[in-house]
C-alpha cells in the first residue's frame, strides 16, 4: 500500500514480486548511485530533445519568412527544389550527432517538462533572425551581383547557390549558439561528435559547390569568389545578432531551452 501511495515507489531486485510490481523503480544495483545516474540521464535526454526540437522549429519558421520575402520581391525561384532537399539532408545529417551532445550543468540540477507555450514563444521570437539574413543575401544578388530577371539562367543558378550556402551554413553554425544559455565556444562548448559533425558538414556544403560533377547534378552555378567574403561576415554578423537576441530574451523571460 505505501509503494503504491508513495510519489516514487523503490524497491530491491531481490525484493519480492509483488513489492517489485508496486515499485516504480526497482534498484537493480546496491546503493541510490544508480538513482541520481538514472535522473541525470532523463534529464540530459530530455535538453537534448528540447534542444532539436526549438531549433529545428525556429529555423523552419524563419524559412518561411524568408520564403514569402523571396516570392514577393524576386521574380525566379530561390532555390531548386534538388538542392533545399539537399540542404536540408546535410542540415540533418549535421544533426545526428545530437543525442551525444552535452548540456549546462545548470539545466541538470532541476527537472524540467515539456511546454508548448515556451516552444511557440522561442520559435517567434528566435525564427525571424535567420531571415534578416536570408534577406540579406537576396539583397546582395539583387544589388551587387545584379540578379533580377529571370533571362540570365546561369546568373540565377548563381543566387541559388549563394542562398544555398548561405542557408546551409547559418543554420548549421547557429547550433552552437542556441544549444547553450551561455556565451558558445568559450562558457560552453558542443560534445566532440557534435562539433565534428557539424564542421564537416559545413565544410562538404561548402566544397560541393565548387565540384563540376556535383554542380551539374544539383544545378549549381560556380560561387563568386567575392561571396566568400560576404559569407564570412553574414556569419558573424548572424552569430552576433543572434547572441544579442538570446541575451535579451533570456533577460525577459529567465529562460532559455
Amino acid at each position: 500500500m505505501a509503494l503504491r501511495r508513495a510519489d516514487v515507489g523503490i524497491s530491491v531486485d531481490s525484493g519480492a514480486s509483488v513489492a517489485k510490481d508496486c515499485a516504480d523503480l526497482v534498484l537493480t544495483e546496491k546503493g541510490l548511485h544508480i538513482m541520481v545516474a538514472s535522473v541525470t540521464t532523463g534529464r540530459l535526454t530530455h535538453g537534448n530533445t528540447i534542444k532539436y526540437i526549438k531549433m529545428v522549429a525556429s529555423s523552419n519558421f524563419g524559412n518561411v519568412f524568408s520564403i514569402l520575402a523571396a516570392a514577393a520581391w524576386l521574380p525566379f525561384t530561390p532555390m531548386d527544389s534538388i538542392q533545399l532537399l539537399a540542404q536540408n539532408l546535410l542540415y540533418d545529417i549535421s544533426q545526428i550527432a545530437i543525442p551525444w551532445d552535452t548540456v549546462d550543468p545548470e539545466y541538470l540540477k532541476t527537472p524540467k517538462s515539456w511546454k508548448t507555450w515556451d516552444l511557440l514563444r522561442f520559435v517567434v521570437v528566435l525564427g525571424p533572425t535567420s531571415s534578416v539574413i536570408d534577406i540579406l543575401t537576396f539583397t546582395l544578388n539583387w544589388f551587387y551581383y545584379g540578379v533580377k530577371t529571370v533571362d540570365n539562367e546561369e546568373a540565377v543558378r548563381l543566387a541559388q547557390t549563394h542562398w544555398f550556402l548561405q542557408g546551409l551554413l547559418t543554420q548549421t553554425l547557429i547550433v552552437h549558439l542556441l544549444r547553450t544559455a551561455k556565451l558558445p565556444f568559450i562558457q560552453s562548448r558542443a560534445a566532440v561528435p557534435l562539433a565534428l559533425s557539424t564542421g564537416a558538414i559545413m565544410v562538404i556544403g561548402f566544397v560541393i559547390t565548387w565540384i563540376p560533377p556535383i554542380q551539374r547534378a544539383l544545378n549549381f552555378a560556380q560561387p563568386s569568389p567575392t561571396f566568400v567574403g560576404f559569407l564570412v561576415a553574414e556569419l558573424l554578423l548572424y552569430c552576433v545578432e543572434v547572441q544579442i537576441v538570446k541575451m535579451i530574451y533570456i533577460k525577459i523571460f529567465k529562460t532559455w531551452l
